[in-house]
C-alpha cells in the first residue's frame, strides 16, 4: 500500500468561464495524517478537494488514490467516494433530505447495503457527531453549526478512509467550533486521514501534523506544523503570518522571561505550561 492516500502530479485545471482552478499542482496527502490546507481564496483549495474525490476531472496531470490513477468511470467513481468522503464548505449544499436520519441515510444507501447495515451505520454516525436524540428532526429546523454536523455525519455513514473538509469552522461559534474539533481527534484516533481547507493559521498549527500553503493554483510548500514558525519569510509573500502563540513566545524569549529551548509552544495551554515554569527558571539564574 502507499505511503500517500493521494497524490497530484502536474494537475492543471480551469473553469468554462476560464479562470484558473489548478495550475501545475503536486502535492501529496499522507496516509494516516492530519493536512491542513492554507492559502487566500482562490488560491484553489477548493479546486483541489473536488479532484480528490473525483467531481473534477484534471485537464492535465495526474491524480493517483493509493498509486493508482484514479477511475472516473462509474464504478470507479463509486469505490472512490465510498472511501473519501467531502465535507462542503456550506452545508446547506449538501443537505436535501426532509430529516437527520434521511439525509445521513442517503450514503450507504446508494452503495447498496442491507438496510440493518444503513441503520446501523447511520446510529453510529449521528453518535459519533452527538446528534442521535435529533435524528427525527427536519433539517431545515437545525443551527447552522448542527447542519454541519449531519454533513460530516453523513460522510461518516460512507464508512470512509479519507474525511475532507472545506473550511469546516467557517461560520461556527467557539463552543461549537471545539466541539467539531474534539469530532475530528476522535476520528483520526480511530485511524482516518483527515484533509481540511482553513483560514485560520492558528488552528491549523495547533491541529495539523502537516501544512500545506496554496497559491495561485499551486502548491507553495509544505511544512510539519512545527516547523511553521521557522518558515515566516516563505509565509509572508504568500499572504499568512506566524501563529499568534509562536508570536508571543518569540516575544517572551526575546525580554528574557523565557529561554530559547527550540521547545515552540503549538497552544495556549503549551505555553502556560512554559510560563508556570519561569519562577523556577529565573530562581537559577
Amino acid at each position: 500500500m502507499s505511503e500517500h492516500v493521494f497524490e497530484l502530479r502536474d494537475v492543471s485545471f480551469r473553469y468554462p468561464d476560464g479562470s484558473r482552478g489548478l495550475e501545475n499542482c503536486t502535492h501529496a496527502v499522507r496516509r494516516g495524517s492530519r493536512t491542513a490546507m492554507l492559502g487566500v481564496n482562490g488560491s484553489g483549495k477548493t479546486t483541489l478537494f473536488l479532484h480528490l474525490n473525483g467531481i473534477l476531472r484534471p485537464q492535465a496531470g495526474t491524480v493517483l488514490h493509493d498509486g493508482m490513477p484514479l477511475d472516473y468511470g462509474r464504478h470507479g467513481l463509486r469505490r472512490l467516494r465510498s472511501r473519501v468522503g467531502l465535507v462542503f464548505q456550506n452545508p446547506d449544499s449538501q443537505l436535501f433530505s426532509a430529516s437527520v436520519r434521511e439525509d445521513v441515510s442517503f450514503g450507504p444507501m446508494n452503495l447498496g447495503l442491507e438496510r440493518k447495515i444503513v441503520r446501523e451505520r447511520v446510529e453510529e454516525a449521528l453518535m459519533a457527531v452527538g446528534l442521535l436524540e435529533m435524528a427525527d428532526r427536519p433539517v431545515h429546523n437545525l443551527s447552522y453549526g448542527q447542519k454541519k454536523r449531519v454533513c460530516i455525519a453523513g460522510v461518516l455513514a460512507m464508512d470512509p478512509e479519507v474525511m475532507i473538509l472545506d473550511e469546516p469552522m467557517a461560520g461556527l461559534d467557539a463552543p461549537m467550533q471545539r466541539e467539531l474539533r474534539r469530532i475530528l481527534e476522535r476520528l483520526h484516533a480511530n485511524g482516518m486521514t483527515i484533509v481540511l481547507a482553513t483560514h485560520d493559521v492558528d488552528f491549523a498549527y495547533q491541529w495539523a501534523d502537516s501544512i500545506t500553503v496554496m497559491h495561485d493554483g499551486g502548491c507553495a510548500g509544505t511544512w510539519g506544523a512545527e516547523e511553521l514558525p521557522a518558515a515566516l519569510e516563505e509565509l509572508e509573500p504568500l499572504g499568512l503570518g506566524m501563529p499568534r502563540v509562536a508570536e508571543l513566545y518569540r516575544a517572551l524569549v526575546s525580554c528574557g522571561m523565557l529561554r530559547d529551548d527550540s521547545f515552540v509552544p503549538r497552544s495556549h495551554g503549551d505555553l502556560l505550561l512554559q510560563l508556570a515554569d519561569v519562577p523556577r527558571a529565573c530562581s537559577t539564574n
